[in-house]
């Protein structure tokens, strides 16, 4: 059940208003499949190509749109990621068509107690078992089960991951490692079949941001080549197909005055076991019986540069959106969101992710929001 937050809490994300995980889902119902009740609509098509950009905020679209003419045509509608706004929950959310609580893949780094280790899911190999770790049925094995075609196109290192398996399982694994490959693979299976859906992931865009910043000359150029990678994707497609362009979050930039070095502030580390998530975004799984403690320090020391919440706090404010009894313990004992454009740096947890200008996975708008644009 959510709650109402204190006056010093976020409002927790509006997953009602429509978020990553209605996406496919609503493509699906497009396609004549049943089974599915998303929050959003979309155009019905019998061929549906879904292009996942990494990094392309809502806010910084709008911003920039001028840079992406071919996006700024597409019909669009407002949706939001989700808790923690970052890649492996966000991709979690649109291969399920669930919620990050009921998912379970909840940070860029966390704890599955039952495997008794800490999951990185971008760099996921065959343990734990991918299926064990994800076991609901994803969007795309729904999709195939009724006879539709379902390809996901996207880079060769990504083919056998256990990202892979976990949330696009269902689809078969198509190799493309450039623009031109992508819109190439891509076409090809669309006109393969009368009804299709194709899964395409394009990193290249969040890959700047986080070494340039938003709205930078090298980011610029990245969001060009997304634009042309639209319309070359749009070119390719059979009369009557549908291309859907989404993100899996924004992303803040966070100059050097902005970040805690949380490693050797005094009294941080005391009592916390385990440190994952990322610099926006903290999971704090920390010694029995000491989380009252570790919340005391954590906002005496960050006050308003961060909340901190009890694991219970932020599920039941629906962080996580809707969460599943068996995969709460996957979420830190404390959950720390950042504030403002603060970075929570951990050199010894993660040094090149601490490092970096542009970050993601909390709460503001510009990491939230994303967009769901149409075209075709």
């Amino acid at each position: 059940m959510s709650v109402s937050p204190s006056p010093d809490e976020p409002s927790p994300p509006d997953y009602e208003r429509g978020s990553l995980a209605d996406v496919l889902p609503a493509v699906a119902v497009g396609l004549g499949i049943t089974g599915f009740s998303p929050r959003i609509r979309v155009e019905p098509a019998d061929r549906a190509v879904v292009l996942l950009v990494d990094g392309l905020g809502a806010r910084a679209l709008a911003q920039y749109v001028q840079t992406a003419p071919t996006l700024g045509r597409l019909r669009s509608q407002p949706l939001i990621s989700g808790f923690p706004s970052t890649t492996a929950v966000g991709i979690g959310s649109l291969g399920s068509g669930r919620q990050p609580g009921t998912h379970g893949l909840v940070g860029t780094m966390f704890v599955v107690p039952e495997w008794g280790g800490m999951l990185a899911p971008l760099r996921w190999g065959a343990s734990p078992n991918p299926i064990a770790t994800n076991p609901n049925r994803t969007v795309f094995e729904a999709v195939a089960a009724q006879g539709v075609a379902v390809h996901a196109v996207g880079a060769t290192k990504f083919a056998n991951s256990g990202l892979t398996a976990a949330v696009l399982r269902g689809a078969e694994y198509v190799a493309a490692d450039s623009v031109d490959e992508l819109v190439l693979r891509t076409g090809e299976v669309v006109r393969k079949a009368e009804r299709s859906l194709t899964y395409v992931y394009w990193a290249d865009l969040d890959k700047i941001g986080h070494v340039h910043g938003v709205g930078s000359a090298k980011w610029l150029e990245g969001l060009d080549i997304v634009d042309q990678l639209v319309a070359n994707l749009l070119a390719q497609l059979p009369a009557g197909a549908r291309l859907h362009v989404t993100a899996d979050h924004g992303m803040v930039e966070c100059a050097e005055s902005d970040v805690i070095d949380i490693d050797t502030q005094a009294g941080l580390l005391d009592d916390v076991e385990r440190i994952g998530g990322e610099p926006r975004a903290r999971h704090l799984y920390v010694r029995e019986g000491a989380q009252d403690h570790v919340i005391g320090v954590w906002r005496t020391a960050l006050g308003d540069r961060a909340w901190v919440l009890s694991r219970d706090q932020a599920v039941d404010l629906g962080w996580f959106g809707l969460v599943d009894p068996d995969l709460t313990d996957r979420i830190g004992d404390v959950v720390v969101a950042a504030r403002g454009r603060t970075s929570l740096a951990s050199p010894q947890t993660d040094a090149r992710l601490s490092s970096l200008l542009g970050q993601h996975g909390s709460l503001s708008p510009d990491e939230m929001d994303i967009p769901l644009l149409t075209g075709g």
